[in-house]
């Protein structure tokens, strides 16, 4: 969506299986070795098939609502069933790809996937459509977690960052250009056939990928133990950073998620009166989260990690307040600032959570995960349910509150670790009385 979209969501899960350093007998891959392009390359597909498929109503919704006599509220959990069951999956898939294998997880994930996204254009209601998108969402939990462990596994600690950057490249270019496709074909045939493009397109990626993927070499099957992953979860939310890390990147994607659940309903709406694949091509603007994520590393190291989500909590704010504007030009400029300003801050707060779990780091980033998609779940269906009530600026209102929540928390942060320093500075003064 990532992210990037929506596919920023998931580089933070590299470290969830430490890999050894290298050495010259080292079988793992590595660029211009045997099997890494195909590796790359079936991960690439991999990635578009999921946020293709994960994201694929939500530039579809305005018809949706219209086919089925719904409200944007009901029509907008075709959206959130499939990210809310992917949040709740997150963790228990990513288990038992420990026990069963990174490539059968996944490939049983894709294949579950792309035969509900077969069905889904003939749901005969909204009820069965929602139905049939949490299933879908359900069976896309599979495929983050188990595909950053693959290549932790597979791929050689110096090549791991460029075998991510595939996978996640795949996340962006299949959220974005699936709402972009749906917007185009809807417009000509409807939302079904737009649906049906989608499915089509899925199962032909999701048949290359089981084609080009190797077999895995470095796996070593585990037992699945839901004490032991209790006890590693508790000790997790018992982290007052990792929480707060987690409360950020979920308030962040309830602005994301309502504001791009809504913004069709709005531009179909006078005085803007937009054709659906206009409207579907918005989502360009995606790309700007590709530059700010980028930079977010930079910004970091200039501002520090709250200096940084102060500058993302300003421009996304910023980008709410222009979208009142009835002028297309300003709305457009809102939408490029709230992506700039939700895809920094989303990649300031997951990078920061690998670094802050020093165990369990896959348990860790699958929270994170869960928190980030709850909040895409909430967004949508709260960013609806404020249109339907106070029009875009219900929405927007909805925004600025979730970015307030953002600098409440960081605030809170801020003076949490000013209390932790003078603690330590009274124990040490204590020490050298002593």
């Amino acid at each position: 969506m990532p992210p990037a979209s929506s596919g920023a969501s998931v580089t933070h899960a590299v470290a969830l299986t430490p890999s050894s350093p290298a050495t010259d007998s080292d079988t793992r891959l590595t660029p211009g070795g045997p099997g890494y392009r195909r590796m790359s390359f079936a991960l690439f597909l991999a990635g578009v098939a999921t946020f293709a498929l994960l994201y694929s109503t939500q530039a579809l919704l305005p018809l949706v609502s219209a086919d089925f006599g719904v409200s944007a509220s009901s029509a907008s959990w075709t959206v959130s069933a499939a990210t809310g069951a992917l949040a709740l999956f997150v963790l228990p898939l990513s288990a038992l790809s420990e026990r069963f294998g990174r490539r059968t997880l996944m490939t049983a994930s894709l294949t579950v996937a792309v035969t509900v996204g077969l069905l889904i254009p003939f749901a005969p209601s909204i009820g069965a459509l929602i139905a049939l998108r949490a299933v879908q969402g359900a069976a896309l939990a599979g495929l983050p977690a188990s595909a950053m462990a693959f290549l932790a596994e597979e791929v050689r600690p110096k090549a791991l960052v460029a075998a991510i950057g595939m996978f996640v490249a795949g996340n962006s270019i299949g959220g974005m250009s699936g709402r972009i496709i749906t917007g185009w074909v809807a417009q000509a045939w409807g939302w079904r056939a737009a649906l049906a493009v989608i499915g089509v397109i899925a199962v032909l990626c999701a048949l290359a990928f089981r084609a080009l993927l190797p077999a895995p070499r470095h796996f070593t099957p585990g037992s699945l133990n839901p004490k032991a992953l209790g006890r590693t979860i508790r000790s997790h939310l018992a982290n007052p950073l990792l929480c707060r890390l987690y409360a950020i990147g979920a308030l962040f994607m309830t602005v994301f998620g309502a504001v791009y659940t809504v913004i069709g309903y709005r531009l179909t709406e006078a005085p803007f009166s937009l054709p659906q694949g206009i409207i579907g091509s918005i989502f360009l603007v995606y790309l700007v989260g590709t530059v700010s994520s980028a930079a977010a590393g930079k910004l970091v190291a200039r501002l520090g990690r709250r200096g940084a989500l102060y500058l993302a909590v300003s421009t996304t704010a910023g980008g709410l307040l222009l979208s009142l504007s009835d002028a297309i030009v300003m709305v457009l400029l809102g939408l490029v600032l709230i992506t700039a300003g939700f895809f920094a801050g989303h990649a300031v707060a997951s990078s920061s959570v690998s670094r802050t779990a020093t165990t369990g780091r896959a348990q860790a980033s699958a929270l994170y995960q869960s928190a980030y998609y709850l909040g895409s779940s909430a967004g949508g269906t709260l960013g609806a349910i404020a249109f339907h009530t106070g029009g875009w600026a219900g929405t927007v209102a909805l925004g600025l509150l979730a970015v307030s929540g953002v600098v409440s928390i960081t605030l809170w942060g801020s003076h949490a670790a000013r209390a932790q320093e003078r603690r330590a500075q009274e124990r040490r003064g204590l020490v050298a009385a002593h």
